[in-house]
């Protein structure tokens, strides 16, 4: 069942606001799911508006349109193994936010991440993946590196450091981001997501005044973000 038409938030802030109300809604086993009928799949045939760019891992239990209560249009969904960054990764990104106009990117990392786990064996035991993994291992393994010279010995510890680490590639990579968050324009957020709960807990800001120490996201959405 479809919400009622709700404007596109303009700003990074309302954005945020909306991408977490609807993971409340979700985690508390209440979702609305919104835009998910015949008249918003009409509506956005002739083209799209979303709202926020979400960088997220391929992990099947991470779809983003359903653990943040999101229909069709809402989101532009760019996810990879272990939300490893390449260059098709930051062209999908630049395309979000320079050319579809979102103020917002959400870097989504997960508690039990598969190749975080396949480059921490990897790191430790000194062996080389086969085949294309390999690639993904290698552009994870720094972070592994970081947590490890932390001394993290926890696996959120471990998906903590990797969603900082790729929000920094993100703000060092992209000029277009970096002007954007420098303008105010847009922002990145990193959030780390805990499967058995469905919350999400913030860990690194770009833009946003936000805790970065893990905190659940506010239990109560600001107005605009429930309209």
């Amino acid at each position: 069942m479809s919400d009622a038409i709700r404007e596109t938030p303009a700003t990074p802030r309302d954005a945020f606001d909306l991408l977490t109300a609807g993971n409340l809604r979700f985690a508390a086993g209440a979702p609305r799911h919104p835009n998910q009928d015949a008249a918003r799949r009409a509506d956005t045939a002739a083209g799209q508006h979303p709202y926020a760019v979400v960088v997220g891992c391929s992990d099947s239990r991470l779809a983003a349109e359903i653990i943040f209560d999101q229909g069709l249009g809402d989101l532009f969904v760019v996810r990879t193994a272990g939300h490893a960054v390449g260059a098709e990764v930051l062209g999908s990104i630049e395309y979000g936010v320079s050319v579809l106009g979102c103020p917002l990117v959400v870097v989504l990392g997960h508690d039990a991440c598969g190749a975080v786990a396949a480059t921490r064996a990897a790191v430790q035991d000194g062996t080389t993946a086969r085949g294309y993994l390999r690639d993904v291992i290698e552009r994870v393994t720094p972070s592994v590196l970081a947590a490890q010279a932390a001394g993290v010995s926890e696996d959120d510890g471990f998906i903590a450091t990797h969603v900082r680490h790729t929000v920094d590639l993100l703000m060092d990579r992209s000029q277009e981001l970096a002007d954007r968050v420098a303008s105010g324009r847009a922002a990145v957020v990193g959030l780390t997501y805990r499967l058995a709960e469905g919350s999400v807990r913030t860990v690194a800001s770009r833009g946003l005044d936000l805790p970065q120490d893990g905190t659940a996201v506010p239990a109560v959405a600001s107005a605009s973000a429930v309209r």
